[in-house]
């Protein structure tokens, strides 16, 4: 920790060197971010896959190809970046946050200087636990119930009596589980998903499967564009994150006297509203998406209520503050 000046009032500035030092600190900030964007547009490939993971495997699971469409040719170009970019910032956050302290530390005092100890890890922690909430578990059953009512709506399919080949083109078995082993040119339609698998020669004696659904139930094929996928889940990241600083803002209003524990419990019922809009507001519009965020956001005003009981103000002040 870098040494603070035990009296703020002894450390005076002008306003000319205040600007000097902020300068200094934008200038050590942005020294991060910018080498390790360049970094990260390198392995931007690597970022795309962990961002379409989780929507490859609900496209597996439901039978459909495991792609995403562009509609020009620079969109890949200019998203990779974007996404470089934020991956960057998200990097180097702690090297900025520990700028930003640099800048402001020596004007607090020391008591002052406790509460930041305290709140800067617990947001870490926060933040690190609502994006791995989502990406794991909310994403992917949101996708999944999306999917599934962008799927209801039915089609009368083309049908055909049963009988002997009439085309003299033979049929393509019908199967009921990947096979073990095959031949290049090997085609098969993997059956219920309705998929039509042909084995083609990938090199060093390996095949490569490629697939193609055939017709289904639904009239909505659906087959999304890359840019607003990742949009989408960017938000969704983005919210869960801010949503996860819920319990610190309590504590904060807390230590403020704006708020304090009989109030917050009292309140409950508006609390559960509160997060009701909230969740409908970040989260696609389905019941399901909806109470999915709602159970996380409302746990989390609890578990403001039981911080600011263990952590009051005078607990983490010390005896200066006494």
């Amino acid at each position: 920790m870098a040494n603070m000046p035990p009296n703020p009032d002894l450390y005076r500035m002008s306003f000319g060197d205040h600007l000097e030092e902020l300068r200094r600190r934008v200038i050590f900030g942005l020294a991060a971010p910018i080498p390790i964007a360049c970094l990260m547009f390198i392995f931007g490939d690597a970022l795309m896959e962990w961002l379409l993971m989780p929507l490859q495997n609900v496209q597996e699971a439901n039978g459909f190809p495991r792609q995403l469409q562009v509609l020009s040719p620079p969109e890949f170009l200019i998203l990779k970046i974007k996404v470089s970019i934020i991956a960057a910032v998200v990097i180097s956050l702690p090297w900025l946050l520990w700028q930003l302290w640099l800048f402001i530390g020596p004007g607090l005092y020391p008591r002052e200087r406790r509460f930041v100890y305290f709140l800067v890890p617990g947001s870490a922690i926060l933040v690190t636990a609502g994006i791995s909430l989502m990406y794991f578990f909310m994403l992917p059953l949101m996708l999944e119930v999306l999917m599934t009512i962008g799927g209801s709506l039915p089609v009368t399919p083309m049908t055909i009596a049963s009988g002997e080949d009439a085309t003299g083109l033979g049929s393509l078995p019908l199967i009921e589980a990947m096979p073990t082993a095959a031949a290049a040119g090997d085609a098969w339609i993997l059956m219920p998903q309705g998929l039509l698998q042909v084995a083609v020669p990938e090199g060093d004696g390996l095949l490569r499967i490629l697939q193609l659904p055939m017709e289904g139930s639904s009239a909505i094929w659906q087959v999304f564009r890359l840019t607003s996928y990742v949009n989408f889940v960017l938000i969704l990241l983005l919210g869960i994150a801010v949503a996860f600083q819920m319990p610190l803002a309590i504590l904060l209003l807390g230590w403020m006297n704006i708020v304090d524990v009989p109030m917050l419990k009292a309140k409950r019922r508006w609390a559960l509203l509160v997060c009701g809009i909230l969740a409908a507001v970040t989260t696609p519009a389905d019941v399901i998406s909806m109470v999915l965020m709602l159970v996380p956001l409302y746990l989390l005003y609890e578990f403001g209520i039981i911080l600011l009981q263990f952590v009051p103000a005078s607990r983490l002040a010390g005896p200066d503050e006494a």
